[in-house]
């Protein structure tokens, strides 16, 4: 009997391939063991798109428009398997926390306050929010929190680095 052919070695590398394979879909449906969460982190804000008309759609005041215009804002993420706590920090000491379950309908809040209810998925490693006026996409890129919101016909985008 060869090593490639002893059954205790096939069945090890059985193992350890079904257990890569597990490991590369767990990542990808952000479902990593605790320690390796994908989103987890605290978050500041490094580059924005669209920014006034974006917060003009959600009908925030111009003198909250220009006091967040240059405002690094602060997300937190806490992710537990299909769990999230997704929190933000705005001009002012204003914060949102969205609780998030993937695949369940979940009350949130936009920026401008406006309360919606909307199901939660993951495609491809990004959290997806839809709902019939929102849309909402987060994903890691590079170590970074990309998160695109899409409202009334106008998309914003923001780049995050991570802090911790």
């Amino acid at each position: 009997m060869t090593p490639r052919t002893h059954p205790i070695l096939l069945a090890w590398e059985f193992s350890a391939g079904v257990f890569c394979l597990w490991s590369r879909l767990e990542a990808v449906l952000g479902r990593g063991s605790p320690g390796s969460m994908a989103f987890s982190g605290k978050f500041e804000t490094e580059s924005e798109k669209n920014y006034d008309e974006f917060m003009q759609r959600l009908g925030l005041p111009s003198n909250a428009i220009e006091k967040g215009r240059n405002f690094k804002t602060i997300t937190e993420v806490q992710q537990s398997g299909q769990d999230f706590v997704w929190s933000q920090l705005y001009p002012g000491g204003h914060s949102i926390t969205n609780k998030l379950t993937v695949g369940k309908e979940c009350d949130m809040e936009t920026v401008g306050g406006k309360k919606f209810k909307a199901t939660v998925r993951m495609e491809g490693g990004k959290v997806v929010v839809d709902s019939p006026h929102y849309h909402f996409t987060a994903e890691m890129v590079d170590g970074k929190l990309v998160e695109i919101s899409t409202f009334g016909g106008v998309t914003y985008e923001r780049v995050s680095k991570k802090l911790a």
